[in-house]
């Protein structure tokens, strides 16, 4: 999750210097949209991963409940 908060950090910063730096408006707020979309993906992977480990932990919770049945 710190690493979510330092790609939302930095697009705000992209953000904050289009409006300071109009000369090159259209850089920093395409360099913002770089950091929104990294945020994207990178909120897909931790969902990808809790996903998994949900999934790896129902499974072994499944096995260890069928060996103890027997």
């Amino acid at each position: 999750m710190d690493k979510l908060a330092e790609i939302r950090n930095q697009e705000f910063i992209c953000r904050e210097r289009a409006l300071s730096d109009t000369d090159r408006r259209a850089f920093w707020l395409a360099k913002a949209e770089e950091w929104a979309h990294r945020a994207l993906d990178e909120i897909a992977f931790l969902f990808r991963e809790s996903s998994v480990a949900s999934f790896t932990g129902a499974a072994t919770k499944t096995t260890s409940d069928e060996s103890t049945r027997v």
